[in-house]
């Protein structure tokens, strides 16, 4: 870990006018510092010399002051170092939202969910010391140190060669010692990132790991990465601790060199009482900043050893191209043309999709079926531009889709994926997610044509019953008939259904089924489907396999 990071201090850009508010109120600090230890120098040699309490007491009142102002400019030290943290942390994180929006929303990068939430919250958050404590701190250590250095060069030339001698073995110290905790914060971090994604798998398999009586090896499993991950906290805060061992005793040594000096010089008359004890007072607060910035050193190890991970997730450079700025032809007149695709993943081998020539033609249902594994979700995806092509092209009406607008495109999509997502919010909030603008009136007609209105209006809030995490659990039927609601309430010229009845019971793909049918009227579809009460009312059906796709008469798929 260097001293300055300088891939996060540029990141620190945009909340430069604060930490040029931290390094004056730093700078007014340790003007304070100065005047705190000649007036407390004064005050002693006055009262030794047999001076009154009427004599110092102007000087205890400026005393008073410099305590009670070098509190505020600390308050405001913290406060402003803070903000500056608040908001470096919320732009990180809203720009790795936005990356993985609209770089790898399917995290075909290798990201893992886990290591991406673990790092967009605890590794954040761990950076907080380094932008409110570190940054400002370092403005501490460079200022307060000349400071004081130059009053005493002007009280005691002696004193200040010595203080200069000494002071260099503290960041010498850190140095050696940082170059250790840099390491070990780093297998801190990546003990913690396996935890977090561990752990992550476990809560979501939770049902069939008991069902397959699984559970006690799994516990095995997160206790042996748990100890990992405490033997090497355990060995940081280790490092830590002696770290500050050795700093303080070379910050002793330090102070305990010049007051010995000082008290000779002192004792032969070689220097004045109220000089040396200002220099007595001064020499502490010249390692104290040093020793602060190596304990803000270790309190930000961890959030410096996220940042790696984190920025090469922000920075990443997206394939060359001119922002697209052409507007697709609405679906609902244009006709959409796969030609000669090819798609592979980074972590498969070979091509998933290889020369694919496909066509969606508007008012037309187009079943899209063939075995696992054979590309008919990653035709959705491209049709979302969740993902590009590596070799071919799609085309809405005569355009390339990669030159138009992927937001506008979508505007025209509505999508019911295989595992439709709940999020936490009541069940309105959650159709309202096909349009945020949708009344309560078009809410509930959406869900009647959905087959969703029913079950719904059992509940006991109805429509404003809280689902998702920590809220009442919804069946895959029901959770379908939600994603199917959502496409409703969206209206839109082009419909991607994912496999809407896999994992239902006979009752409910029928429903669904009701509901898919009423909603591909006069719409563009795209029906990814095995179900045969699906496929058999579709108005083209197109076996994919081997990456490739044929036209098949009914009778090849019932």
């Amino acid at each position: 870990m260097r001293l300055l990071d300088q891939a996060l201090v540029r990141r620190a850009a945009p909340v430069r006018s604060l930490l040029v508010l931290d390094a004056i109120l730093g700078a007014a600090s340790a003007g304070l510092v100065l005047v705190q230890a000649v007036l407390i120098a004064r005050i002693v040699a006055l009262g030794f010399s047999g001076a009154s309490l009427d004599d110092v007491a102007f000087d205890l009142v400026l005393l008073a002051l410099a305590f009670a102002g070098r509190s505020v400019l600390t308050w405001g030290f913290e406060v402003a170092g803070r903000r500056a943290a608040s908001t470096v942390l919320s732009e990180l994180r809203l720009e790795l939202v936005e990356r993985r929006l609209r770089s790898q929303p399917l995290a075909t990068d290798g990201a893992e969910t886990g290591e991406i939430a673990a790092t967009a919250v605890q590794g954040v958050e761990g950076l907080e010391a380094y932008f409110a404590r570190y940054l400002p701190q370092v403005v501490l250590a460079v200022i307060v140190p000349v400071a004081v250095l130059g009053l005493v060069v002007a009280i005691d030339p002696i004193s200040a060669a010595l203080m200069l001698i000494t002071l260099p073995l503290v960041p010498v110290f850190m140095w050696l010692i940082g170059r250790y905790t840099e390491e070990r914060t780093r297998e801190r971090w990546l003990a913690l990132r396996l935890l977090s994604t561990h752990f992550l798998d476990v809560v979501r398999g939770l049902p069939t790991l008991r069902a397959f009586n699984r559970g006690r090896q799994q516990a095995a499993a997160l206790d042996e990465i748990g100890e990992r991950y405490r033997r090497t906290t355990i060995g940081t805060l280790r490092v830590a601790f002696l770290s500050g061992a050795v700093l303080e005793l070379a910050a002793t040594l330090g102070v305990a060199l010049v007051a010995v000096t000082a008290g000779v010089r002192l004792v032969e008359g070689g220097l004045g009482f109220q000089a040396g004890l200002t220099v007595l007072v001064l020499a502490p607060e010249l390692y104290l900043p040093m020793r602060q910035l190596a304990a803000q050193f270790h309190a930000s190890a961890d959030g410096v050893a996220v940042a790696e991970r984190m920025l090469e997730l922000v920075d990443e450079e997206l394939p060359s191209r001119p922002e697209p700025n052409l507007i697709a032809p609405s679906a609902m007149s244009a006709t959409v043309r796969f030609e000669a695709v090819s798609f592979a993943y980074p972590s498969r081998p070979g091509l998933v999709l290889d020369g694919l020539d496909l066509e969606l033609y508007p008012d037309e249902t187009v079943a899209l079926v063939g075995p696992s594994g054979s590309g008919k979700t990653t035709v959705g995806s491209l049709l979302l531009r969740f993902i590009d092509p590596v070799g071919g092209r799609i085309s809405v009406g005569g355009l390339d889709l990669a030159d138009c607008r992927a937001d506008f495109w979508r505007e025209q999509i509505a999508w019911v994926p295989q595992r439709p997502t709940i999020f936490r919010g009541t069940i309105a909030d959650n159709i309202r997610l096909g349009d945020r603008g949708a009344t309560e009136r078009s809410v509930r007609d959406a869900a009647v044509l959905a087959g969703a209105d029913r079950f719904v209006q059992a509940l006991p809030l109805g429509y404003e019953t809280l689902v998702g995490d920590g809220g009442r659990p919804l069946s895959a039927g029901e959770s379908r008939r939600i994603a199917l609601a959502r496409a409703f309430v969206r209206d839109a010229p082009l419909v991607i259904l994912d496999e809407p009845t896999a994992d239902l019971d006979r009752t409910s793909a029928a429903v669904v089924a009701e509901s898919v049918e009423r909603l591909r009227a006069g719409r563009m579809v795209l029906l990814i489907a095995h179900r045969p009460e699906l496929v058999e009312h579709a108005d083209r059906i197109v076996i994919l396999a081997d990456g490739k796709g044929r036209a098949a008469i009914t009778d090849e798929v019932l």
